[in-house]
């Protein structure tokens, strides 16, 4: 291996380990680019309406967190209040549910089911401690307040720096291109601008909506309890799919049980009814301009993030999949493999190629130019003459 090559190899390595190191950070910056980006899009719109571009800023800056206030008052406390009572109702509903589970085994035949093979005592008993240590280690992953605060407010500062001057962070990007490369990286931004925007407008969409229809559906049709934070849980779990509607479904029809036992089926048929009419209209509607993601891609994301970066990647996988597939797609599908010929060039070295040609063109015209231009002494002999 040569020299120039094993160096490489390390600076790589070393880069790699960098990165790995100041993971957190860099998932920060990223949650922190995309509010800036929502935020941006926001005050494009306000810009329509003759407002100059700090006034936007600030507009949008403003109305968000108005809008946040008002929900933290008016929805957070109920949310809080409601979600503490499931808290002490799911004792009860695990005693209800193994006093209803047992009657069903009792008027079962001996021959369809053998009460012996499934100790229905020990199964709730394993199921209530890792209820608990659920809600206990969320207890102890949202109080740690200081370091809580400290990544808030890391993640505004941030945002806030991204937002008051985003086309010097995009120069500054831009210009670690090659000459010849930086007007092809500016439109690849464009693209993952226009990607990422329209999927924050169409998450933040369905999550209204699906939290509107999971409140009406549990309050109106099957009066169930606390139906304002299953509402709320289920429209904030939109936010992540496949994963989040699975688990927004689990608190509801518990505390169904309570109330009849062919409640908990119908709070199951309402999630799914919701979530279909999400995935197959709401989607497809919203999300015209959103990057398609197969199941699996967005799956296996999801998995992938949270096992390497916990919680905050669980958030960021999307994002930051939607953002890379649109960088695959322009950068190595388009320029590189669709222009790859056996025996050529890609389209980046054929760029790079033309440019230096251009500048070859360029300094012989200026030597011609150089050659063809009088010298000082002949124009004054000519004068003289």
């Amino acid at each position: 291996m040569r020299t120039g090559n094993l160096l490489a190899l390390v600076a790589l390595v070393l880069s790699l380990a960098i990165v790995w190191e100041i993971r957190q950070i860099l998932l920060m910056a990223s949650a922190a680019l995309v509010i800036a980006t929502s935020l941006n899009l926001f005050a494009r719109w306000l810009q329509q309406f003759g407002l100059r571009r700090p006034l936007a800023v600030v507009m949008a800056i403003g109305s968000t967190v108005a809008l946040l206030t008002i929900f933290f008052f008016a929805i957070v406390p109920p949310f809080i209040d409601q979600f503490e009572q499931f808290v002490q109702l799911f004792p009860k509903t695990i005693d209800r549910l193994e006093v209803w589970l047992e009657g069903i085994i009792t008027r079962l035949p001996g021959e369809f089911f053998d009460p012996s093979i499934l100790n229905l005592n020990d199964l709730l008993n394993q199921i209530q401690p890792i209820f608990n240590n659920f809600l206990e280690t969320s207890f102890n992953v949202f109080s740690g307040t200081l370091g809580v605060m400290l990544n808030l407010v890391l993640v505004i500062v941030l945002t806030i720096m991204f937002l008051a001057s985003p086309q010097s962070y995009r120069n500054a990007f831009i210009s670690l291109f090659p000459a010849f490369y930086r007007r092809r990286i500016d439109e690849v931004l464009d693209r993952c601008e226009e990607a990422l925007s329209g999927w924050l407008v169409g998450v933040l969409f369905n999550m209204v909506i699906v939290a509107l229809m999971s409140w009406l559906g549990l309050w109106l049709i099957l009066q169930i309890p606390l139906a304002l934070a299953h509402g709320v849980l289920a429209g904030l779990l939109t936010f992540i799919p496949n994963i989040g509607p699975a688990l927004s479904v689990i608190p509801p029809m518990a505390t169904a049980v309570l109330e009849n036992p062919w409640k908990p089926i119908a709070v199951l048929i309402l999630y799914v009814v919701i979530q279909q009419i999400e995935s197959n209209f709401l989607t497809p509607y919203v999300m015209a301009r959103q990057v398609s993601l197969l199941p699996a891609i967005n799956l296996v994301s999801q998995v992938v993030f949270a096992t390497f970066f916990g919680f905050l990647g669980l958030l960021m996988a999307l994002p930051i999949t939607v953002v890379a597939q649109v960088v695959l797609q322009e950068l190595l599908i388009k320029d590189i493999l669709n222009q790859w010929q056996q025996g050529g060039e890609s389209l980046p070295v054929r760029r790079r190629r033309s440019a230096e040609h251009q500048e070859a063109d360029d300094r012989a015209t200026d030597e011609e130019s150089e050659i063809d231009r009088p010298s000082p002494d002949s124009a004054e002999i000519e004068s003289k003459s």
